[in-house]
């Protein structure tokens, strides 16, 4: 089953914000030239190709993981907020 966050994903349509960001004028230059190399147009386009890739990967360990699952399930089953984090901080320092 596919997550409607990421069915949304999809959508092309789907609203845009701008940002600003500081980033190193070394890191820029950097990113121009590897933005031809990796088929991208320009360096904010590779720039987006990181964030999502890396967005992915977190949501993968964090959102979509057996843990978060089953995080998920508990709630539904009317665990608590409070408990469920204390159990969570838990079984992370073991």
């Amino acid at each position: 089953m596919i997550p409607q966050t990421i069915k949304s994903r999809l959508n092309k349509e789907r609203p845009m914000t701008s940002i600003t960001l500081r980033i190193p004028l070394d890191v820029v230059e950097s990113m121009k030239a590897i933005a031809p190399q990796r088929g991208f147009s320009g360096y904010q386009t590779l720039l987006k190709s990181y964030i999502s890739e890396g967005l992915r990967q977190d949501e993968a360990k964090y959102s979509f993981s057996p843990e978060a699952r089953l995080l998920e399930a508990l709630r539904r089953h009317g665990v608590s907020a409070e408990l469920l984090e204390a159990a969570t901080k838990e079984a992370h320092a073991a």
